[in-house]
């Protein structure tokens, strides 16, 4: 039975390539809803999805719920198009240094199969690697995204059961969560699979203690996974 590792994206496998990102979903909030993020009352994106995000953005600036639920799906639409102008064309220097060089290791193993947890919603975690370089490694139909879920504590049950069926996903036992942030942890516990934590982003070893183990970068983690694989 193969690994199915299930990499983040912002924090663990590309930093400081949120700006567009950002800019896309005020964007499509102020083109689906008429709102502005409220002054002063800035929204922590840490480990949550696109839609969490949105949501409490909305609730912030006083959007009644019926009025959310009703315009959700032209905002994931919107939000994906105004990603797609704001992207910038080459993402490789957003790359953490040695993760192109852990993602290739991994692809040659017969036993892994590369995949992502991600609150991206899936066109924008799809146009961000395609730029970043590295879009090779994750086949498509793979993985679980913000546009699966709302909860990310969801998506690495999606993403099993991507990797095998509906009547059997693939197994917890053989099924590792790769992120940078406590949230990433917290998917991973709600669904009983291992958490490999990487200090990347934003957080701190010390934050990160509720993984099964914590490395400083992709050199670190390399042997992490050689160890668990083994």
């Amino acid at each position: 039975m193969k690994a199915l590792l299930l990499f983040d994206i912002d924090g663990t496998l590309l930093v400081r390539a949120s700006d567009a990102h950002r800019e896309a979903i005020h964007a499509a909030l102020k083109r689906v809803y008429g709102i502005n993020e409220p002054a002063g009352r800035r929204v922590d994106p840490w480990g949550k999805t696109d839609i969490e995000i949105a949501r409490e953005i909305l609730v912030a600036c006083d959007v009644p719920e019926p009025r959310i639920g009703e315009g959700m799906s032209e905002f994931r639409v919107a939000a994906a198009e105004e990603y797609g102008v704001r992207c910038p064309a080459d993402l490789s220097d957003r790359l953490v240094p040695g993760m192109r060089e852990l993602l290739a290791h991994l692809s040659t193993r017969d036993g892994v199969l590369l995949s992502l947890v991600t609150g991206n919603l899936e066109p924008i975690a799809r146009l961000k690697l395609a730029r970043a370089g590295i879009g090779e490694f994750f086949p498509r139909g793979q993985g679980g995204f913000g546009s699966d879920d709302e909860d990310r504590a969801a998506l690495p049950a999606v993403a099993r059961e991507r990797a095998g069926s509906q009547t059997q996903p693939h197994p917890r036992e053989r099924t590792w969560v790769i992120g940078d942030t406590p949230r990433d942890i917290a998917c991973a516990r709600a669904d009983e699979v291992r958490c490999l934590a990487v200090t990347t982003g934003p957080y701190t070893a010390e934050q990160l203690r509720g993984a099964d183990a914590v490395a400083s970068g992709p050199a670190e983690l390399q042997a992490l996974l050689d160890g668990e694989l083994a």
